[in-house]
């Protein structure tokens, strides 16, 4: 399977602090790849330097073959790559539908769209790809409510929204279900899978280990700014390295997301 991402010696210093030391890390198109580690371990800067939030100071990006290396986020965002955050970030006084309908690059109509009435039908073409995506992350009987007084759960499936809406290729994801509860976490999870399955790729960073493990294709783990271990659910749990920076715990303790 072709890798839609790859990093390569991914170097980011703070104030001289190696806040990422060397890291490489690959995502196959139609995957989930899960990023974890304790808190400080990089995971965060890793995701805002492939993302263009952050400027690499060694080390290159590929997305798709090409070098996006330092190429400004919303060039980043434009060639596919969305990124949501661990707090969602929703135009508040909007409705859900509305916060969609915004979220494609590039919408509008020219003048000669305007003269021949053509911006009709295309803004009844998103309206419909609107409501469609709503109605595959059940938050089609909210579609009319202000995103202020949707749950936590619910703005993240809005940001996931959003994504599909300008086509992301990848959506990387800070911490998708912190404070979610759990029914609400695997129903997002298993529309994450369902989007993999239709070729949308995903790179998320999670703690909740108990519930996002089973739902990944490849993991890895980072400790101070560098990957300690890769592989999949089986491997990462049964890796001293892992157990070490998990401060000594269990299996079972690392499977409960310590």
């Amino acid at each position: 399977m072709k890798n839609v991402l790859e990093t390569q010696n991914l170097s980011k210093f703070f104030d001289g602090l190696k806040a990422l030391n060397r890291v490489n890390i690959s995502v196959q198109k139609g995957s989930i790849t899960l990023v974890i580690g304790p808190n400080g371990s990089g995971k965060t800067t890793f995701i805002n330097t492939v993302s263009g939030f952050y400027r690499a100071d060694e080390g290159r990006v590929f997305f798709e073959g090409k070098d996006i290396t330092n190429k400004p986020a919303y060039e980043v965002s434009r060639l596919g790559i969305v990124r949501t955050f661990q707090i969602p970030q929703p135009l508040k006084k909007m409705t859900v539908l509305e916060n969609l309908l915004i979220a494609p690059e590039g919408y509008g109509e020219s003048l000669k769209d305007t003269i021949s009435g053509r911006w009709i039908k295309r803004e009844e073409e998103v309206v419909e790809k609107a409501f469609k995506i709503l109605e595959f992350l059940k938050l089609d009987h909210l579609w009319d409510a202000e995103a202020q007084n949707l749950s936590g759960g619910q703005l993240k499936l809005l940001e996931v929204g959003r994504a599909m809406m300008k086509d992301a290729k990848l959506v990387i994801m800070d911490e998708p279900i912190a404070g979610v509860n759990p029914v609400l976490s695997h129903d997002m999870l298993e529309r994450f899978v369902e989007l993999k399955n239709m070729g949308i790729s995903f790179l998320i960073v999670e703690h909740r280990l108990d519930i996002v493990l089973k739902y990944t294709d490849y993991i890895y783990v980072m400790a101070n700014g560098s990957v300690i271990a890769e592989g999949r659910e089986r491997d990462i749990l049964n890796n001293p390295k892992v157990v070490e920076v998990y401060l000594g715990a269990s299996d079972s303790e690392i499977e409960c997301g310590i």
